[in-house]
C-alpha cells in the first residue's frame, strides 16, 4: 500500500508541475512585449492640392486635391494644371503646368525634387534640407539652419534655369492664377512666360550647369 501510495503521490506531483508550467507559459505570452519591441516609424506622406481641384497624374493615375503623396511619387501636370504638395513640417513643393517631377522625402528632413521637365518651387522649412535636381545632377540645396526656397525650370535641349521668380512666373502652385498659368503655355523663356530680364541674367550664367541662386525664406508665408 505504501508503494502504491507513493506512486500516486508522484503522479499527482507531476500533474501539478505540468499544470503550473502551462499557466506560467500562458501568462508570459499575455504580457506586453513593449520593453523589447522596436517601434516602427510612421509613413511620412504629403498632401496634394491642385488648382481648381483639377486632377493631375500621380504615378500614372488621376489624383486631385486631398490625395496622399508618398515618397518616390512621380507627379505630372498638363497645360492647364498646377499643384502643391504640402509636406507638413518639412515644407512644400509647388508645381507648374507642363511639369513632370519625382518627389522624395524622409523623416530625417530630406526633400528632393527631381525634375524631368517643367518648373517647380521647393520650399524647405527650418531643420529640413531641400534639393532640386535634374538627371544631370543636383542644382543646389537649402540650408537646414535657416530653411529656404529653390526655384527652377528645365526644358529639353536647354540648360536648366535656377533663380527667384522663374517658376512662379510659370504658374507653379495650386494657388497660381489663370494669368500665370496661361503664361506657361507660350512666350518668354522656353515658352514659359519668364520675363526677359530674368531670362537674360539666368542664361548669361548658364554654361553647362547653371549656378545655384536661392532665397533664404525662414519667415515666408509657407513656413
Amino acid at each position: 500500500m505504501d508503494q502504491k501510495r507513493r506512486k500516486g503521490l508522484r503522479a499527482i506531483a507531476a500533474f501539478l508541475l505540468l499544470s503550473i508550467a502551462q499557466v506560467g507559459l500562458q501568462v508570459g505570452l499575455a504580457e506586453p512585449a513593449s520593453n523589447t519591441a522596436t517601434p516602427i516609424a510612421p509613413q511620412t506622406a504629403g498632401r496634394l492640392t491642385t488648382r481648381n481641384n483639377q486632377p493631375i497624374q500621380v504615378n500614372g493615375l488621376s489624383a486631385a486635391s486631398g490625395a496622399s503623396i508618398l515618397s518616390g511619387a512621380t507627379l505630372e501636370t498638363g497645360a492647364d494644371q498646377s499643384a502643391t504638395v504640402n509636406l507638413g513640417a518639412l515644407g512644400n513643393l509647388d508645381i507648374s503646368p507642363n511639369t513632370r517631377v519625382t518627389l522624395t522625402f524622409d523623416d530625417q528632413g530630406n526633400i528632393k525634387a527631381l525634375v524631368a521637365v517643367g518648373c517647380v518651387i521647393l520650399t524647405a522649412k527650418t531643420n529640413a534640407t531641400g534639393e532640386i535636381a535634374t538627371d544631370q545632377g543636383s542644382l543646389g540645396k537649402t540650408n537646414p539652419a535657416t530653411g529656404g526656397t529653390l526655384e527652377m525650370c528645365s526644358q529639353p535641349g536647354a540648360a536648366p534655369v535656377v533663380g527667384p521668380g522663374v517658376a512662379a512666373n510659370a504658374g507653379a502652385g495650386a494657388g497660381a492664377g489663370a494669368t500665370a498659368g496661361a503664361a506657361a503655355g507660350g512666350g518668354g523663356l522656353f515658352g514659359l512666360g519668364v520675363p526677359a530680364t530674368i531670362a537674360i541674367v539666368s542664361a548669361g550664367t548658364a554654361a553647362g550647369l547653371t549656378p545655384l541662386f536661392f532665397q533664404d525664406n525662414p519667415s515666408g508665408p509657407n513656413n
